[in-house]
């Protein structure tokens, strides 16, 4: 579909000429996100300035059967906003106004454009807490995380994305605003709307504003590094947190190959002797908080840790984070194409995930890293090669679709919180199965009968 000189006057008269970019340089900036090997061009980016626009922009787009992806930061990592049809690319970063904090009903009102670590700030300034925390925190946006569903590293212990969204405010593809939740924390008034949006990865509404639930900023936190001579060792340990009855606010691992990229790429002072570490934070009450860390350093000791490092100031517990925060970064230096997966299994299998991950390394001649959330059994394999090499990116493709099979054989799931996209609606029968497939084709089908937001994602062909 060309868009005709027409339809791009209109789009200027509704949100501004400098705000349509039609540049072949602007378009290429737009086709393509984090997913390594995938690209398309848009043929137009427009960047609504209110929720007004955006519905302007829909209805524009419905009446003319132009397909329309919404995209914030462009941090995903599955193609979820790669213009596979082109079409318009709605920029959301303009968007990005915190509109409300209500102090008595812990909530706060924002648009989609805020940067996830700016609302972090806004909030824990006036003690209160927002938990989900992606690592792409820093530059992410909110109404990205809501659209995959977003979990990051606190969600062990206080979840993610969808279990602080209490109300969305959205526009339908057909130009018409829907208002989902409220600002209560119970409400069970007809069919859950707003968890249907989260996660929809912009196939059914873009969001334009949502109502979050804040939680009271835990008093007290102890930060800790406890190293490892073995991957399965550092898996064990987990396991035993686990069946401690311990909910640390992050569990984290990495394996050699991840600490000696994050000790050379950002300095904070990993042990490179070591086969893997944990990366672990306890939070809450003052006293139980002390008592926690020490239960989970003795548990520590008791797996056979190499050593257990508890930072002793915030400088410390920064360093810590940033090892975490560092990963991806440090590992994507390596080769030319580097693919972040998201394999995800109950946490008592989480040894039997590491061990497989090394075995596809090794039966794909690939070089892999593997870091993640282990405490709720989401690891991060990396898997390095060179995708311009044909020979190349057909072993990464196999080892992709094996490492699927594994993670559903051990119970697990296609993907934890970094969504579906493009790179992974192939699987999908795999997990969900001919009925399910079906339900979510009827739901997109009502919401959007024109496929006109986001085709092609989440649900094959």
């Amino acid at each position: 579909m060309v868009i005709s000189p027409g339809l791009l006057k209109e789009l200027q008269g509704m949100v501004g000429g400098a705000n349509v970019l039609t540049s072949p340089e602007s378009l290429l900036c737009y086709s393509y996100d984090a997913a390594p090997g995938l690209r398309s061009d848009p043929e137009v980016v427009v960047a609504p300035g209110s929720a007004g626009e955006v519905a302007a922009v829909l209805r524009l787009a419905s009446q003319a059967g132009v397909k329309v992806v919404t995209r914030g930061a462009g941090t995903n990592v599955t193609g979820a906003t790669v213009p596979v049809a082109g079409g318009i690319v709605l920029l959301m970063t303009r968007l990005n106004r915190i509109l409300a904090l209500d102090e008595a009903n812990l909530t706060l009102t924002v648009e989609p454009g805020v940067i996830t670590s700016v609302l972090h700030g806004y909030v824990e300034k006036r003690g209160l807490f927002y938990p989900p925390d992606p690592a792409s925190a820093s530059v992410c946006t909110i109404g990205g995380n809501i659209a995959t569903g977003a979990g990051g590293l606190r969600a062990l212990k206080y979840g993610v994305t969808r279990d602080y969204v209490l109300g969305l405010e959205a526009v339908l593809a057909s130009g018409e605003a829907l208002r989902t939740g409220g600002q209560t924390v119970k409400n069970v008034t007809g069919y859950d709307l707003t968890r249907l949006l989260v996660g929809s990865e912009g196939t059914l509404a873009v969001v334009t504003q949502a109502i979050l639930r804040l939680i009271p900023l835990p008093r007290a936190k102890r930060t800790m590094l406890a190293s490892f001579s073995s991957v399965e060792a550092a898996a064990t340990c987990v396991s035993a947190i686990i069946a401690a009855r311990i909910l640390p606010c992050t569990l984290e691992f990495l394996d050699k190959a991840t600490i000696d990229c994050v000790e050379a790429y950002a300095h904070p002072g990993l042990p490179r002797e070591a086969a893997a570490v944990l990366l672990i934070e306890v939070d809450g009450n003052p006293a139980a908080v002390a008592e926690e860390a020490e239960q989970v350093a003795r548990l520590c000791r008791e797996r056979r840790a190499l050593e257990v490092r508890l930072a002793q100031d915030a400088a410390q517990e920064q360093s810590l984070s940033l090892a975490r925060r560092s990963a991806f970064p440090a590992l994507a230096r390596l080769r030319p194409t580097t693919v972040m997966e998201d394999a995800t299994v109950p946490p008592s299998r989480l040894a039997e995930l590491v061990a497989a991950i090394a075995r596809l390394g090794e039966k794909y001649q690939l070089q892999v890293a593997a870091f993640g959330h282990a405490g709720d059994g989401n690891l991060h394999p990396f898997f390095l090669a060179d995708g311009r090499d044909p020979e190349q990116a057909s072993r990464l493709d196999a080892a992709l679709a094996e490492l699927v099979e594994t993670s559903l054989r051990l119970g697990g799931t296609l993907s934890g919180e970094h969504g579906i996209g493009l790179a992974k609606a192939r699987f999908m029968p795999l997990e969900v199965g001919p009925t399910a497939l079906g339900v979510m084709r009827a739901i997109k089908k009502a919401l959007d009968p024109q496929d006109l937001l986001n085709p092609g994602k989440v649900l094959p062909p």
